[in-house]
């Protein structure tokens, strides 16, 4: 493993990570499974996750899988935890993931598993017919984002039960409570779940260039629409690029608690990765503290909003 540079981003091929340097006035909760910094004073509803920015590889998957370790980072969110970082400091908690995607998907149902994965049968109430099985992409991955299968073997279920127990479970049980004591204290919620994509899309797409930013409201289902397009607005005002749901719609962290008719409102934020990464050496590039900085103005804007006169759901 080589060194971690001096500003305190991981090296290329250093596997097992540190996120976030502490900061003053900050609580850092750091847990197996993930890390939730919390604000000394909440500031409002707003609740910030990255899902998909684990770095910390098992040596079990190392061990299990045919690929290098670089390779298996192309289903990585890499960074994106970093570019948040501001999200604290403005009053807005940030939980983010310390397991890598391809370990365990908490943007998928808890037991989307692909039976061809398997070496025993699995019990009949997996999910085993999703689109996202069927691409490879359960909430146990047969493949990378750039579609090369993951092992040389055929796992147990008991692996995937162990996976679900000690990544997908406690992920959503703090993020569930996260999204609840917002909306007890503000009597609503409003979630970003923030995530990172190729600049190029895939063979698929014909290898068509991605805006800066894609919005994935559910297609207007999971939150209210003056948050997609205030921040649509917002993000256009800054110079960048922005397409809603289109290619990404939201997963199923914006779709299972994006519940408007209920108070919580969940937006999908994705982020092309040229716009502050090296995607082949996956090495941060000077332009991630611009981008920080432009995410953090975003923040800042929602958490100075009048929501009850953008319309947002307010009980007292």
């Amino acid at each position: 493993m080589t060194a971690r540079h001096g500003c305190g981003l991981l090296a290329p091929m250093d596997m097992h990570v540190s996120s976030i340097p502490p900061s003053e006035g900050l609580r850092s909760v750091r847990e197996p499974a993930y890390e939730l910094l919390l604000p000394a004073t909440p500031s409002g509803p707003l609740v910030l996750t990255s899902p998909h920015s684990g770095r910390d590889y098992p040596d079990r998957l190392l061990a299990a899988t045919r690929l290098d370790p670089m390779t298996l980072r192309r289903s990585e969110d890499s960074f994106v935890e970093l570019i948040l970082s501001g999200a604290p400091r403005l009053g807005c908690p940030l939980l983010h993931a310390l397991f890598p995607r391809v370990w365990c998907d908490v943007n998928r149902e808890a037991w989307e598993l692909d039976q061809a994965m398997f070496q025993d049968r699995l019990p009949d109430w997996v999910n085993a017919r999703s689109p996202r099985v069927a691409a490879g992409l359960g909430t146990i991955a047969r493949v990378v984002a750039t579609g090369e299968p993951i092992y040389c073997r055929r796992l147990s279920f008991a692996e995937a039960e162990a996976r679900i127990a000690s990544c997908w479970k406690p992920f959503h049980q703090a993020l569930a409570g996260l999204v609840e004591e917002a909306r007890a204290a503000c009597g609503f919620a409003v979630l970003l779940d923030c995530h990172s994509m190729p600049s190029v899309q895939g063979a698929d797409f014909k290898g068509a260039a991605m805006p800066d930013f894609v919005l994935g409201d559910a297609h207007g289902t999971a939150c209210h629409p003056w948050l997609t397009e205030r921040a649509e607005r917002l993000l256009s005002a800054m110079g960048y690029s922005v397409r809603r749901n289109d290619p990404y719609a939201g997963g199923y962290i914006t779709r299972h608690y994006g519940a408007p008719r209920q108070g919580v409102h969940a937006l999908q934020l994705e982020m092309n990765r040229a716009l502050y990464m090296d995607e082949q050496r996956f090495q941060p590039l000077g332009t991630l503290a611009r981008l920080s900085a432009d995410i953090e103005r975003l923040i800042a804007d929602l958490v100075g909003t009048d929501w009850r006169a953008a319309g947002l759901a307010y009980r007292r």
